[in-house]
């Protein structure tokens, strides 16, 4: 299982792919449900890549940190955060309920999800 490990490349594909996904679903005005289920199986592999990623690396990058890996185990969290807040808001939406709140929460945590792993020493180094 190296190969999912090797770069990041497959795993911020499947993050691009799930965002756009998740925003054709959250926009329009009926219930998507193909696209919905096709946004869970991009999970599965989003989680997959990670957790692959995260085994892989998790040493090298405590070792880059002074021997603290909290804030990629950190990061780990908040992506699974990310994909509990995304399916809220789709949920919540198709019941027609108030989702402004969840919206917030989501933008805050995706960003700081980007922010811990582009930060976290493998793949790009942005910041």
């Amino acid at each position: 299982m190296s190969f999912l490990a090797s770069t990041t490349h497959l795993h911020i594909t499947t993050w691009v792919v799930a965002l756009i996904l998740f925003f054709i679903a959250a926009v329009s005005a009926k219930k998507l449900t193909g696209v919905q289920m096709a946004l869970r199986g991009v999970y599965i592999l989003m989680i997959i890549t990670g957790g692959a990623l995260f085994m892989e690396h998790r040493e090298t990058v405590a070792l880059a940190n002074n021997g603290s890996g909290m804030l990629y185990d950190m990061k780990v969290l908040f992506g699974i955060l990310v994909i509990g807040f995304m399916e809220m808001i789709l949920a919540r939406k198709n019941k027609g309920k108030s989702v402004n709140i969840f919206w917030i929460l989501f933008a805050i945590v995706l960003l700081v999800t980007l922010y811990l792993g582009l930060s976290g020493g493998i793949g790009f180094n942005l910041f």
